[in-house]
């Protein structure tokens, strides 16, 4: 994300003033390229013109001379000159501007795109494949769609009219569509890398701006949405999103294309959805005809491929982290990274590292002449002097190391931007003049701009920017004023750099993400160590692995040390669980907190004065970082003493609790969305789960199962016989697999126990029917046993006897039908958890022997989120004292509906839900006599 300063470059000899005379024109030309991407020609024309006009007039008064040789002459000369300087890049800004504005707005596409015209269209790809986001959307999740940035060279239409052009596209494929196949008489004899693997829950290393398909995967071809440009993560190479699935067959044609290459497909042609970008449109690949490859990667291009699948190759026997980690650190590639992984890394502020940036570059080249303070000098250090390279030898080979990384890291405009960051930083501090450090970005600022205006709206760039700034501007100070205090000089300087950069590019990520990470420095800090080791290493694996394997293997194991650390303090900041508060995501909310981060630091200059009250700042600070569950419920009123049952607030979904112990929890569900889950679970103080029920498998019920397992001993999971939706099932398989923890099959009459709790499993009978969706068979038998923890927590009760053949399921009409239904007793309350349970079946159980247990209950967790499908006999048998509805604000589909809540207040409930009332927690003695205490969750 930015340019870091190595260590060892040497007292500044030219102590003064910092030199800001280019950061006007830099940040004009900035402002002005944001402005005019998208203006009208002729206000275009108008704003060159007039600066153009304006800037000529003022040089040449400048250039006259001073009007008097005293002081005030020479400052009126110095501002007409800095102001002719600001007009002209203005001028030169908006021309570079509208001239690529104009470039995406011009041609038959973007008219082609408003009718969603059908084309046949010869597209060059100007960016690696992606895999899109997929998303959960009501009770399926959305499958992904491979995403690729292309230039359109031709487009044909459907009545035969065919146009020369050059308008960028989003492209996008969905799992249906066969990869290309290659020309006869194109390059077929050119060799084509591997696929890359792409984990269970996929992400992918987005162009610039980290562009996602919004509503683009999984949409019908006539919705068509594509959001790009200024959307996405911090880091513009950093993992687009996370919660994909496994790359189909199709897919994985596409996602082995590089750069470069040109195909010809057919497809529907839609606007995109953000307005103001570098799309001109999004095309939708069609199945029929299929596509061809005209013409194979340029030769670099097909080099750079090798080499990122060597590392790749060279990466595969390593532990997990290392072997997702370690491609990210060194070229960008973050197809390996799970969720998971990256979820640590953003609630740590470490996302920088996966990005292709500056202190890359940084890195490898002081690792060619050492400290840069000393690279003009007889003394320096490095490689270079070495190898015998002369100064003139080294900056050559400086200057190819250069080209190099652009070209292995794709020349995106992410990577172009670290590249000039990078090098022109290191320029700077070789002449040893730390005052033309701030110059230098300014020059870079102005050059990029000048080169790509979209970067001017980037999040990407702007996090670039103003993290540099900070380290150019601030950090010395910072750190000067440290180490007069006694703190040593190495940690000074990193400790200065860290702060100054988080306080600077804090309010902007919290625009991105709507949280402040308050384990940001320290995490840095303690990454900061491993990071050139592991890039050094990281980066000598990839340029041996085409020559010779078994060295860069070892290399790679070598690096996988640093990474695995870097993993490791990512992890454990993020298991903390004040590790961030929620932030507005808003610009007046980025302003709050640069209000908020000025006080802090003019507070901290009159605290370090005073060490008892930096002591007991230390220790409230650790203590919000911790949270105490004894503390934090004091505090919060959260959880609430004696809880039972809760009910997380995770959007239109399910996720619940039942209190089984001290940080012991039996969960039912997992809603739709990991982070919302893990989130409940972290507050409620879950770090045990005896069992986890998921009572069908509907993505609004499954897909946040990575949450629960996030960080907790989850001993066993348990679930519906009825295997549908099937990639769901499989998504559920694989994740309990991947941890050895045994599946279970729910079947009616099946009791347990488990500290305070007991249940009994309602639904659904022990019938036989359509056989299950294809699969591994799964474990049954009693769950008390080996894998459940002793203590509060085993689960005791008799398990269904393991089924003779093949285990079936019964005849449903869907998922819904199949869920799992139980009657729980926690402590004296008695409570009802229906499921999904749609009108029929909740009739069955009306008929069933269990009927009467069912009656009088405390608590009803309604059917499927409230909606208007229930069966008015059961809510009266029912009659519960509370019910408990999960939906999420705003949801498409009406719930609660209104007949369902007034039926439950006509039967004496008391009806709450988490849209309007969060996250919920029932406690109390039950019965006829006793009362039941509900706790809405009122924290902000």
């Amino acid at each position: 994300m930015s340019a870091t300063l190595p260590h060892g470059t040497g007292p500044d000899p030219e102590p003064g003033p910092l030199d800001l005379r280019l950061v006007p024109p830099a940040l004009a030309a900035w402002a002005t390229a944001a402005l005019t991407l998208d203006a009208p020609t002729d206000r275009t024309v108008w704003i060159v013109a007039v600066s153009l006009l304006g800037g000529i007039v003022l040089l040449g008064k400048s250039r006259r001379g001073p009007e008097s040789p005293a002081p005030p002459g020479r400052r009126s000369a110095w501002a007409r000159a800095s102001l002719a300087a600001v007009l002209l890049c203005v001028a030169a800004s908006a021309t570079s501007a509208g001239l690529q504005g104009a470039d995406v707005r011009r041609g038959p596409v973007p008219e082609l795109a408003r009718r969603s015209a059908i084309v046949t269209a010869d597209i060059e790809l100007t960016g690696d494949p992606w895999l899109s986001t997929p998303r959960v959307r009501g009770d399926h999740t959305a499958p992904a769609a491979v995403l690729i940035r292309a230039k359109v060279r031709r487009v044909e239409e459907s009545d035969g009219r065919s146009t020369r052009t050059r308008a960028p596209v989003l492209v996008v494929v969905d799992g249906g569509v066969a990869g290309p196949e290659r020309s006869s008489g194109g390059e077929s004899e050119q060799e084509t890398p591997e696929i890359p693997e792409v984990p269970d829950r996929v992400r992918g290393a987005a162009g610039d701006g980290s562009a996602s398909a919004a509503g683009g995967a999984g949409a019908p071809s006539d919705g068509v949405a594509a959001s790009v440009e200024g959307s996405g993560a911090p880091s513009e190479k950093a993992a687009a999103s996370a919660g994909g699935f496994r790359a189909r067959a199709g897919q994985a044609g596409w996602m082995k294309l590089l750069p470069s290459t040109r195909l010809r497909v057919g497809g529907r042609l839609a606007p995109a959805l953000a307005g103001g970008d570098r799309t001109a449109a999004v095309l939708r690949v069609r199945g029929s005809p299929g596509a061809r490859v005209l013409a194979g990667p340029s030769g670099p291009q097909r080099w750079a491929g090798r080499l990122r699948d060597g590392l790749r190759a060279a990466t595969d026997g390593l532990p997990g982290d290392a072997r997702a980690l370690l491609p990210g650190l060194v070229v960008g590639d973050t197809a390996r990274i799970t969720p998971e992984l990256d979820d640590a890394f953003k609630a740590t502020d470490l996302t920088h590292t996966l990005a292709v940036s500056g202190s890359n570059l940084t890195v490898l080249l002081a690792l060619l002449t050492g400290p840069p303070g000393l690279a003009r000098l007889t003394e320096r250090r490095g490689l270079a002097p070495r190898l015998g390279l002369s100064l003139r030898a080294t900056a050559l080979f400086a200057g190819a190391l250069t080209l190099g990384f652009v070209l292995v890291c794709r020349p995106d405009p992410s990577v172009l931007r670290a590249a000039v960051c990078g090098a022109i930083a290191l320029l700077a501090l070789a002449t040893g003049r730390r005052r033309s450090l701030v110059p230098a970005l300014a020059t870079a600022v102005l050059l990029l701009v000048l080169y790509d205006p979209w970067l001017a709206r980037g999040y990407g760039f702007l996090l670039s920017v103003l993290a540099t700034g900070a380290l150019l501007v601030l950090a010395p100070g910072w750190s000067e004023g440290l180490r007069r205090r006694g703190v040593p000089p190495r940690l000074a300087e990193a400790l200065g750099a860290a702060a100054a950069a988080q306080a600077v590019c804090a309010p902007v990520v919290a625009v991105l993400s709507a949280r402040v990470s308050l384990v940001a420095v320290p995490c840095n800090l303690l990454a900061e160590a491993a990071v050139a080791p592991a890039t050094v290493l990281g980066f000598a694996a990839l340029a041996t692995a085409p020559v010779a394997m078994p060295l860069a293997k070892l290399l790679a194991w070598g690096a996988s040390w640093p990474t695995r650390w870097i993993a490791g303090v990512a992890r454990a900041g993020a298991a903390l669980p004040g590790a961030g508060v929620d932030w507005p995501g808003t610009w007046p909310g980025a302003l709050l907190l640069a209000a908020v981060t000025v006080a802090v630091v003019l507070a901290g200059r009159r605290l370090v004065r005073h060490p008892w009250w930096c002591g007991l700042f230390g220790v409230l600070l650790l203590l919000a970082l911790v949270r105490p569950a004894p503390l934090t419920r004091v505090v919060t009123g959260w959880p609430p003493p004696g809880w039972r049952y809760a009910m997380c607030d995770v959007g239109q979904g399910d996720a619940t609790v039942l209190a089984a112990g001290a940080g012991a929890g039996v969960v039912v569900d997992a809603g739709p969305d990991p982070a919302a889950v893990d989130r409940c679970l972290r507050q409620l103080g879950i770090t045990r789960v005896p069992l986890l029920v998921l009572t069908h498998f509907h993505a609004d019920h499954v897909a946040g199962l990575p949450g629960v397992l996030r960080g907790r001993e989850v001993a066993a999971i348990e679930t519906t016989g009825f295997e549908e939706p099937g990639q769901e099932a499989e998504f559920v398989r694989r994740e309990a697999a991947g941890r050895h923890i045994p599946v279970t099959r729910a079947v009616a009459g099946e009791e347990r126990r488990t500290g305070p709790l007991s249940w009994r499993v309602l639904w659904p009978p022990a019938d036989t029917g359509r056989p299950t969706a294809a699969g591994p068979p799964p474990v049954t038998g009693p769950l008390a046993g080996p894998g459940v923890p002793a203590g509060p927590g085993p689960l005791a009760g008799p398990a269904p006897p393991p089924p003779d053949g093949p285990v079936a399921a019964p005849e449903f009409d869907g998922p819904n039908d199949a869920s799992v239904a139980l009657l729980v007793r926690a402590g004296g309350l008695r409570l009802l958890l229906l499921g999904d349970l749609e009108p029929p079946d909740q009739q069955a159980l009306l008929r069933s022997p269990e009927a009467a247990g069912m009656a009088g209950v405390d608590v009803l967790k309604v059917a499927h989120h409230g909606s208007a499908y229930q069966d008015p006999e059961l809510i009266r048998l029912v009659a519960p004292r509370v019910a408990l509805i999960s939906c999420g604000t705003g949801n498409p589909y009406g719930h609660p509906a209104p007949s369902t809540v007034a039926a439950l207040r006509a039967g004496g409930a008391l009806v709450l839900r988490t849209d309007r009332d969060g996250a919920l927690a029932v406690g109390g003695a039950g019965g006829a006599d006793g009362e039941v205490r509900v706790t809405r969750d009122e924290r902000p």
